[in-house]
């Protein structure tokens, strides 16, 4: 039976939140994950993307080819020199929602940013926002803070035509965040890959491409490819490829300019026409996943209006070329449709990638060799892995293995009310029954899995395919996460390694991520895998407990908390109570993510941390350790 709750619901109940209130109050509505600036997805860099892509679309519409961009401490400043906004619909342009310029394709085509949106959500969620727009020798200027306007006017000036915006995100919102440059970097090297002739300076250093996805590719390649990279150019669209020889596909998509990196219909399509022109090619029946093992490359597009999912804009929806309403003589509506994304870039890759092949008629055997190689390898892997999984099921293995939840990331649709469950849909891999146990009592079941790893994966660096495809732990791990066959039947959505802080903890995670670095680094790349931080004290006294993470954090609870002060070291996940874990894998768990540059070598870097031990190593983890007594050491 429902509980009765005694409230009066009346006029009074019924609530309408001004438009920066709205923005503030649901900010993930407009911009994903807040976070505090460790990971490339939270959200200051949203809004810093928000900012840029308006200049951006300046660019893409024949106006500016230079845009300055700067960051101290936590300000922003971005100045471009296109157009500038009009300069009567300034303030309304930044703090009026659903108002712009690019509702239709009349002043902005194929541009990023379409829902009106995007500025004014970075006026909402900035305690400073000041706006500058410089039209034929006038400046239009508006100041606010936290979406209230401040102050507003317009007066001469000399400057160039163009628009500058300041901003300081809220820390009331994105706690104690910092930029990380790195992330920043990678963001405005890809927009000067994809839009050349725009040079973009970021704190003084000048980004700046001549041949488009070629140098992005070429720049960011780890290995040395097998034949030299295919290079395509079309009417909206452009695409790289080669192969190497390191395992799964590492494929960077782009829809006008903004990095898809969770991928979309244009990836999908682009992975098919792929997998069909070399099959064609050949004359022979090579399975898609042969084809594309190994392969390196990007894909760029340019169509009207992207239907991206989520305001993130991460993952192209869109379906096709071009959608909008037009009316005819009778004045009825109907809706003008361009050819499908799948069937654009079908068309284009099939043509141009079948000519380039017989026209480069010297890499036509080093590819077929490639493939038959892949092919070989899968089909003897295969082999051992069924084998390997029957037996586990036969025992029983499986099943203690894996507590699955309810929702999974790959699931095309989810119960109404339901569909935040896709992006929190989680899989912790852990060690020990002790720790599976404790995390199973206290997950959410709808969204939270969990995996038991029994003692220590092998090493895959150190092994061989077929030595890895035999041990029952991982294949069950890769049958969990379900991606045997295809990536895009990745059952989670954050895949996160939850081991003791102790040396065998250490140990097994690393060993579990060399065995996804190596063979699903992709997993990596779109940022699908974290690592848990639990704590590693309990600081209490009889009225107030905390939790600490470092030496550091515990050191000021000591002082705060100040007389009676006990100190609890936890040693393991299974040292802590169900009830206090609940809190440490709720909304505010804190998580590491497992970061890969495309540019970073897979090799290099596991040769350096699971390789032979070397001079180089030895000093690296002298310089890196902390030793037990220094966390069990209190500076009261």
């Amino acid at each position: 039976m429902a509980e009765i709750i005694n409230t009066t619901y009346n006029d009074d109940a019924i609530q309408t939140l001004e438009w920066n209130e709205h923005i503030r109050r649901r900010a993930g509505m407009y911009i994903g994950r807040l976070g505090n600036g460790d990971r490339q997805g939270d959200g200051i860099y949203v809004l810093l993307k928000e900012i840029i892509d308006n200049s951006i679309d300046e660019f893409s519409m024949g106006f500016g080819k230079r845009i300055d961009i700067s960051i101290e401490d936590r300000t922003v400043t971005v100045r471009d020199f296109g157009r500038g906004i009009p300069l009567g619909k300034v303030v309304d342009a930044t703090s009026k929602l659903n108002t712009g310029g690019k509702f239709d394709d009349t002043h902005f085509k194929k541009s990023v940013g379409m829902n009106g949106v995007g500025t004014k959500a970075v006026n909402a969620m900035s305690v400073d926002f000041y706006v500058a727009s410089y039209r034929e020798g006038q400046c239009s200027y508006a100041h606010f803070s936290r979406g209230e306007l401040l102050e507003a006017d317009i007066i001469p000036s000399n400057e160039k035509n163009g628009t500058f915006i300041r901003f300081t995100p809220d820390e009331e919102l994105f706690n104690d965040f910092s930029f990380h440059m790195e992330f920043v970097e990678s963001m405005v090297k890809n927009y000067s890959y994809l839009k050349k002739g725009l040079t973009l300076v970021l704190n003084g250093e000048a980004y700046k491409s001549e041949n488009g996805l070629l140098d992005l590719v070429t720049e960011n390649m780890s290995e040395t490819p097998l034949y030299p990279l295919i290079h395509l150019e079309g009417e909206d669209i452009e695409i790289v490829l080669t192969h190497g020889n390191s395992y799964g596909e590492n494929i960077a998509t782009f829809v006008n300019g903004q990095n898809t990196r969770d991928g979309g219909t244009h990836l999908a399509a682009y992975r098919e026409a792929i997998a069909k022109t070399f099959k064609d090619f050949y004359k022979k029946d090579y399975k898609p996943e042969d084809i594309r093992q190994g392969i390196v490359g990007a894909i760029a597009i340019q169509i009207q209006e992207p239907i991206f999912e989520g305001q993130t804009k991460t993952k192209l929806g869109s379906t096709y070329m071009w959608e909008k309403q037009v009316k005819g003589a009778d004045g009825a509506s109907s809706v003008d449709r361009g050819p499908t994304i799948r069937t654009f870039v079908n068309d284009f890759v099939t043509k141009n990638l079948n000519d380039y092949l017989h026209m480069h008629t010297d890499i036509v055997p080093v590819i077929e060799e490639k493939i038959k190689a892949s092919q070989a390898e899968r089909e003897e892997i295969a082999g051992v892995q069924k084998k390997s999984r029957e037996r586990a099921k036969k025992t029983a293995v499986y099943n203690r293995k894996l507590r699955d939840c309810r929702f999974h990331f790959c699931d095309a649709k989810f119960p109404k009310g339901q569909e935040d469950q896709r992006e929190k849909t989680s899989i912790f891999i852990t060690e020990g029954d002790s720790a599976s146990g404790t995390i199973t009592k206290v997950r959410n079941a709808n969204n939270q899995a969990v995996f038991s790893l029994r003692g220590k994966p092998i090493n895959c660096f150190k092994e061989s395919r077929k030595k890895v495809a035999e041990n029952e732990e991982l294949n069950l791990l890769i049958a969990a996460l379900g991606v045997e066959e295809d990536l895009d039947n990745l059952r989670y959505n954050n895949i996160i390694v939850a081991t003791d802080a102790d040396d065998d903890g250490m140990h097994i995670r690393m060993l579990v991520l060399t065995f996804l670095m190596k063979y699903y680094p992709e997993l990596i790349r779109r940022g699908h895998v974290y690592i848990l931080q639990t704590p590693l004290f309990r600081v209490h006294n009889k009225k107030e407990r905390r939790y600490c993470y470092t030496p550091e954090e515990r050191d000021k609870a000591v002082k705060q908390l100040k007389t009676g002060v006990e100190i609890t070291r936890f040693k393991g996940l299974g040292e802590i109570s169900s009830d206090e874990f609940v809190d440490f894998i709720g909304e505010n768990m804190r998580l590491d993510t497992v970061k890969l540059a495309d540019e970073e070598s897979i090799a290099d870097i596991m040769e350096f941390y699971m390789g032979i031990n070397t001079y180089e190593r030895q000093h690296f983890i002298m310089d890196n350790l902390r030793s037990e007594k220094e966390l069990e050491d209190v500076n009261i």
